[in-house]
């Protein structure tokens, strides 16, 4: 569930900051990437340097930094919270959730954590009478109201000698209850999607190939997104350098469009969403030659065949599932890309325009989404963003 996440780590001053080591320890393993703050009283019960090495980021203490040149700059906090995923604050005192409910922002923790508009998870943390106190209690209601994820206290022996309800979260079931709020919130879940992605190279002898300027970037941002969001993912993905960030993402490595179709074919039993991003050559050399052709001064041609329609195949046999394809055009964008969706029988094609700048094969693209009931255009975004957008499409048809 954490794979590829960031978790902005808030640790408040109470005896239970030291498990912030193993949390962080778990949520690394987990795959996510973790920065830390620490209030000055939490820097009496857990060390900076312990947390930072563990996290392999600088904790976050003060509104600003000091250069090893000396200058002082301010410490954005804005740019921090934007930065996270998810906002965890563990221990959570009774005196940091009074400020949380009350709007007080007096510390680096709590001007971040008021500039935070990720998901924010709480791990209340403090003596069993402060816990049941209906302050305490009250508070931690606000604070479900404002949509956070209260994890709720444990009980056992407290630092006070007395047992009873009011000990952070183990580190282990912080970490199962944010797995299960993601879990539960994962719109993908229980589907299947298959996603081609990446050129295709045509082999004309043993070491020349036709094929295109494709990195199998979009595609691959779109496989990792879909599987952030639960679903079982497919990736078929011609000759490309990069691989995906989420481990999960099941990865078939082809070379031609053939071999593309055929493992298609293999993987089609269930899929519940198609997404045909590769740039498949639409043609291959008639005649493959056996060993390399050599060089002569007179001209050379190559008689082509038409390599076979991946989108337009399964766009006659979807059954229920939804198949999305891409076009890139250099002109007249929108009324090829919209006869190209009617003519294959996908339920929408994503529009990539060479004719904008930032458009094509680099980290960023311009896209205009079309189906059958509507074209939405997009501005310049990176290619991971493209992603997240064009997933929110699907769902909503979904």
């Amino acid at each position: 569930m954490l794979s590829g996440r960031h978790i902005l780590l808030g640790v408040s001053g109470g005896i239970a900051a030291y498990k912030t080591a193993f949390l962080i320890r778990l949520f690394k393993q987990a795959g996510a990437e973790v920065r830390v703050i620490l209030t000055e009283a939490a820097s009496h019960f857990v060390s900076p340097l312990t947390l930072s090495v563990l996290s392999e980021f600088p904790v976050q203490q003060n509104f600003t930094v000091e250069s090893a040149e000396g200058t002082v700059s301010w410490n954005k906090h804005v740019e921090l919270a934007q930065w996270a995923d998810m906002m965890v604050i563990a221990p959570c005192t009774a005196n940091t959730l009074s400020k949380m409910v009350s709007g007080t922002a007096d510390n680096f923790l709590l001007v971040a954590y008021m500039s935070a508009s990720c998901p924010v998870f709480v791990a209340p943390a403090m003596d069993l009478d402060m816990y049941a106190h209906p302050s305490t209690q009250a508070h931690l209601k606000k604070l479900t109201d404002f949509g956070h994820s209260v994890i709720p206290a444990e009980t056992g022996f407290l630092a006070s000698g007395l047992h009873g309800t009011g000990r952070m979260a183990e580190p282990e079931n912080i970490l199962a209850h944010i797995n299960q709020w993601w879990l539960d919130r994962m719109p993908l879940r229980g589907k299947k999607i298959l996603i081609t992605a990446g050129p295709t190279h045509e082999p004309i002898d043993p070491v020349r190939f036709i094929g295109n300027q494709s990195s199998g970037r979009m595609g691959i941002a779109l496989a990792d997104q879909a599987a952030r969001l639960g679903a079982e993912v497919v990736l078929v993905l011609g000759p490309s350098a990069l691989v995906p960030q989420q481990s999960q993402v099941v990865v078939h490595r082809v070379q031609t469009a053939v071999e593309m179709l055929e493992v298609c074919k293999t993987n089609w039993d269930g899929v519940d969403v198609a997404i045909f991003a590769a740039a498949v050559a639409d043609y291959r050399p008639e005649n493959i030659g056996t060993q390399k052709i050599k060089r002569s001064s007179e001209p050379w041609s190559i008689a082509m065949v038409p390599n076979p329609d991946i989108a337009a195949h399964f766009g006659a046999i979807k059954g229920s599932a939804y198949l999305v394809g891409f076009a890139l055009e250099t002109q007249h964008g929108l009324s090829y890309a919209q006869k190209k969706r009617t003519a294959k029988n996908l339920d929408a094609i994503v529009l990539n325009s060479l004719e904008e700048p930032g458009a094509g094969f680099g980290t960023t693209n311009v896209v205009h989404w079309i189906d059958q009931h509507q074209t939405k255009s997009f501005e310049l975004m990176e290619k991971t963003r493209v992603a997240e957008v064009l997933w929110d499409q699907i769902t909503a048809q979904l």
